[in-house]
């Protein structure tokens, strides 16, 4: 199956722009969440470069952020670039376990690889890659076994029609707004 980028961003704008006014747009050099303002009546999570990959990791951000940090720009959180120190790595590392948890699920829906990313090449931590997966991995059994938040489980479902079962974009869709939409247990 090929990853056509119309596709994700079809898939999540079918889910979530008539729902949460929140639209999936190919950026630039850098991933960038941007709530409504003056110049868009729409929330936009603009994924890096292009990236299938990048598309599903901000939507896994976008899928954990409450109502008050989808005001927010970015979320209202801190990045702090390539070049991170012992401590500031442990810090990320510590805010990405659940995302990454959710995008691993995700690209297992669309039968894509994982990776994953510790994003500081440059800096001087030491990062133990294996026992971040093993985190991440474990998060991610945790959603499985415990259920993964409302929207993560509408797109994870519509991943998955789409892509697995390969039902058409509409359909795809619907699987996912059934989810969105249903009575909370």
């Amino acid at each position: 199956m090929k990853h056509r980028l119309e596709d994700i961003i079809a898939l999540f704008d079918g889910l979530f722009q008539a729902t949460y006014q929140t639209r999936l747009v190919r950026g630039g050099e850098e991933p960038l969440y941007l709530p409504a303002d003056a110049d868009s009546p729409w929330h936009r999570i603009i994924f890096a470069r292009g990236f299938f990959t990048s598309a599903l990791h901000e939507v896994s951000h976008w899928c954990i952020a409450g109502a008050r940090r989808r005001q927010l720009e970015d979320y209202g959180y801190w990045y702090l670039p390539d070049g991170r120190d012992d401590a500031q790595q442990r810090d990320f590392e510590a805010v990405e376990v659940a995302p990454q948890a959710l995008e691993m699920l995700f690209s297992r829906a669309c039968d894509l690889r994982f990776h994953i990313s510790v994003d500081n090449l440059e800096g001087d931590a030491e990062v133990d890659r294996d026992a971040f997966l093993a985190r991440v991995e474990s998060r991610a059994q945790r959603y499985e076994r415990e259920g993964l938040p409302r929207r993560a489980e509408a797109l994870h479902a519509a991943l998955e029609a789409f892509y697995r079962d390969g039902a058409p974009l509409a359909e795809a869709v619907a699987t996912g707004r059934h989810r969105l939409l249903r009575e909370p247990a």
